[in-house]
């Protein structure tokens, strides 16, 4: 693990594999998941590309700052960790809610995107009641510490019966150093961000990946994704849930680096 000190003055952890003249590719995990969460796709990376997987701000070994957890900032956190790095373009993988940062920067900032990689992506969240209920009935009731019980319950449903039990329980000890704040700024934001209007503007190669087994995000979803960012392709892999890296790192790790190699190669 490495750490880097934005010109913002947060210092993030992060994980890196490759060489820096590869095309390069940046994975955000999904929130509360730190870097760790990709750690099976990047055991299996092979080295054509350069890989950059980051704890974001409130999670991991990342600093904590007290407020800031909007999806603006995450956000603006990747640009500077680009900048900091020296990294002037990269395709930007998100997961879950933290494809809506990666669908961000790609707005505000295209010259930095070569390529989105977004895994199971919410359209908008404004809507979702099943969210709205476990906002208000169980992230606005978090305290510190929070609960080794409730974070292994959090992650059990939140992923598959097929996600192997030490991928759990590391995913469940990571998810313990996100402080409740966090939690309850973060999801509270999630319930407000929307850009599905602006989502034609996305210039940049975008494949989103859909476990068919998905219980949080459907394909209706997918459909209206594809049908609204112009340039975007899905790809489905059956049998798996909101998580499909986990369940299959070996194909993920396999499209992850086809779909940036290609998106590095296009003009643009």
């Amino acid at each position: 693990m490495s750490s880097v000190t934005l010109d913002s003055g947060l210092t993030l952890s992060y994980s890196g594999k490759g060489a820096r003249s590869s095309p390069t590719v940046v994975l955000l995990p999904g929130p509360t998941d730190s870097w760790r969460s990709y750690q099976p796709v990047l055991e299996r990376l092979p080295h054509p590309v350069h890989t950059i997987v980051v704890s974001q701000r409130g999670h991991g070994e990342s600093d904590k700052p007290e407020n800031g957890y909007r999806v603006e900032d995450f956000a603006t956190d990747v640009v500077g960790l680009l900048d900091a790095l020296a990294i002037e373009q990269a395709v930007l993988a998100g997961h879950s809610g933290s494809c809506f940062v990666a669908r961000r920067v790609a707005l505000d900032h295209p010259e930095r995107i070569a390529g989105l990689l977004l895994e199971a992506s919410p359209l908008t969240l404004r809507p979702d009641a099943r969210l709205v209920d476990f906002v208000e009935s169980v992230v606005s009731n978090l305290n510190d510490p929070i609960s080794p019980d409730f974070a292994r319950q959090f992650v059990s449903e939140t992923s598959s019966e097929n996600v192997p039990p030490d991928l759990s329980d590391m995913l469940a000890s990571e998810l313990l150093k996100v402080p409740a704040r966090v939690w309850k700024q973060m999801f509270a934001d999630l319930l407000r961000y929307e850009d599905v209007d602006q989502l034609a503007d996305i210039k940049a190669p975008t494949l989103l990946v859909w476990g068919d087994a998905d219980q949080l995000i459907n394909r209706e979803t997918q459909d209206r994704l594809a049908r609204s960012i112009p340039a975007a392709d899905l790809l489905v892999y059956p049998g798996a849930g909101h998580t499909p890296r986990w369940e299959d790192p070996v194909r993920f790790s396999r499209d992850l680096v086809t779909f940036t190699m290609r998106a590095a190669s296009t003009p643009g």
